[in-house]
């Protein structure tokens, strides 16, 4: 595993939560954990339960069975197509890369590898989305018109907050873009289908952040916020919305579908409910997603207790490494993670020119 911050600490908690999760889940050892300061490295390997540590991923990305790329945006391509070429199994976050050339480059490597690559999708494994794949999917929402997605945090309200490589182009490629806004086009395309046409605007309110290290301010050079028009293949239209400054937001992740025959919304916030909207009804009704016949619910706990943010990463977890060890198919792949790269690089173009873009 690359990295031990966010991530690192998510995908450490799930690996070590798969044996609750089903008894016969892929057994796991937390063999090595990469990173470049050895003293934080070797606190973060005891803490989350790694048997030792690299500094250099070249050492060690052909010698493990699965190799988990949870670094910055930055340091996603080198490091995974060397694994894939290695034939090692791949993890990566999203968004794939800072450019569509890295996630071209990702992809192509995949495409030749003998070995599952996976894109780090977890909302994905909502129950709550899940049970909302299986109403449309059974047409219970009828054709798909509209969608409706955004994701909304306040972290960066405070223009005092320090800058990281998350506010540095070179290294984030975009800001609330594609650090916010990657998990809502993945939902969009697994929901209604691939996007086709964007016209998108990107904001940066705060030019400059006080450095990491205290010593002066670096210029912010990614969106604080971005919004775009979409229209997807189906003709069905949508919208789309993220912003890393938006007062009185923590985790705001809300996906809306209207069809001509029911509509749903779900919010991230609050990730156990779904709320249905059906012909004949006076409005919507909240649907508890905890039920044993629920997805993934029988594995876990009675009706009405409730589940939460990590449990979408255990779901993540346990299908990613069941399709490493029974050598089958895995989604979202990279092949995934690309489409979303081009649906990200076409809403920074059409910011660029002031017009709708083809995507591709």
């Amino acid at each position: 595993m690359l990295g031990y911050g966010f991530m690192g600490k998510a995908h450490a908690n799930a690996l070590a939560r798969l044996p609750m999760f089903v008894p016969d889940a892929p057994a796991v050892e937390r063999d090595v954990l990469i990173g470049r300061d050895e003293a934080a490295l070797a606190e973060a390997a005891d803490r989350l339960g790694f048997a030792r540590t690299a500094t250099d991923w070249r050492e060690v990305v052909a010698d493990v069975d699965v190799f988990y790329n949870l670094g910055p945006n930055h340091v996603h391509p080198e490091p995974t197509i060397a694994a894939l070429e290695a034939g090692t199994p791949v993890l990566c976050e999203k968004p794939m890369a800072p450019t569509l050339a890295g996630a071209e480059r990702m992809a192509a490597a995949a495409a030749d590898a003998d070995a599952p690559a996976a894109v780090g999708f977890n909302y994905r494994y909502v129950p709550a989305i899940q049970y909302a794949k299986r109403l449309i999917d059974a047409g219970e929402l009828g054709e798909i018109r509209q969608f409706r997605g955004k994701y909304l945090q306040d972290w960066l309200v405070d223009p005092e907050a320090p800058a990281s490589w998350r506010t540095d182009a070179d290294r984030a490629g975009s800001g609330a873009l594609g650090d916010l806004g990657a998990h809502t086009i993945d939902l969009a395309r697994f929901l209604v289908g691939d996007i086709e046409r964007v016209s998108g605007q990107t904001t940066t309110f705060v030019d400059e952040r006080p450095a990491a290290d205290g010593e002066g301010s670096e210029p912010v050079t990614v969106d604080d916020a971005y919004s775009a028009q979409v229209r997807f293949e189906n003709g069905a239209a949508g919208t789309l919305e993220a912003s890393r400054v938006a007062v009185g937001r923590k985790n705001d992740h809300t996906i809306e579908i209207e069809g001509t025959e029911g509509a749903i919304r779900f919010s991230l916030e609050r990730l156990n409910e779904l709320e249905l909207f059906r012909p004949g009804n006076r409005g919507f009704e909240t649907v508890l997603v905890t039920e044993e016949d629920d997805p993934y619910l029988e594995h876990w706990w009675p009706p009405g207790h409730a589940l939460g943010w990590e449990h979408t990463f255990v779901h993540e977890n346990h299908a990613f490494l069941s399709a490493v060890e029974e050598g089958s198919a895995y989604a979202p792949d990279f092949d995934d993670g690309l489409a979303v790269q081009r649906v990200l690089d076409a809403v920074q173009r059409s910011a660029e020119v002031g017009e709708e873009v083809t995507v591709g």
